[in-house]
């Protein structure tokens, strides 16, 4: 699974542009990052939908939103995109990174209204999702190579 995810963001590209200090390393950054943070965002709201009652009991009676666990892993990603700069951590930090966005952001409504009622969880979710699709435009160039070497060599087989 993580072979097939890897070759979609396309991490030997990124790896090999960051050694080779090329141009363009930021985009390919960006597409492993904005396919995690939709990925998590999607997958943060179907369960939300699904099961609201799903989440971690730490304190009786205290609901921590998985927003509070985004702003935990962006300050990891952020500490850890300090500390390591070769091609394989920067790589997985952009993961991490996306990964904190998409549980950050799915609660975008909350921040913005300070109030846990349904209305302000879903009314928000669209500018999320617009700014995912537009950071994925950004970086479709790479993204569309991935997917048509990894289709490409598939079909050669």
């Amino acid at each position: 699974m993580f072979g097939i995810f890897s070759k979609i963001t396309r991490r030997a590209a990124l790896s090999e542009r960051i050694v080779n200090s090329e141009a363009g390393v930021y985009l390919y950054i960006l597409f492993p990052m904005t396919v995690a943070f939709l990925l998590t965002f999607i997958g943060a709201r179907t369960i939300s939908h699904l099961s609201p009652d799903f989440f971690l009991k730490i304190v009786p009676g205290l609901h921590v939103h998985h927003f509070a666990y985004g702003i935990i892993v962006l300050s990891v990603s952020g500490y850890l995109a300090l500390v390591n700069n070769g091609p394989a951590a920067t790589y997985w930090i952009a993961l991490l990174h996306g990964f904190g966005l998409g549980l950050a952001f799915d609660e975008f409504g909350i921040w913005l209204k300070l109030t846990d009622d349904s209305a302000a969880r879903w009314t928000y979710d669209g500018v999320a999702i617009l700014a995912g699709l537009f950071l994925m435009l950004i970086s479709a160039r790479t993204g569309y190579l991935a997917l048509s070497r990894l289709f490409s060599k598939k079909s050669s087989i």
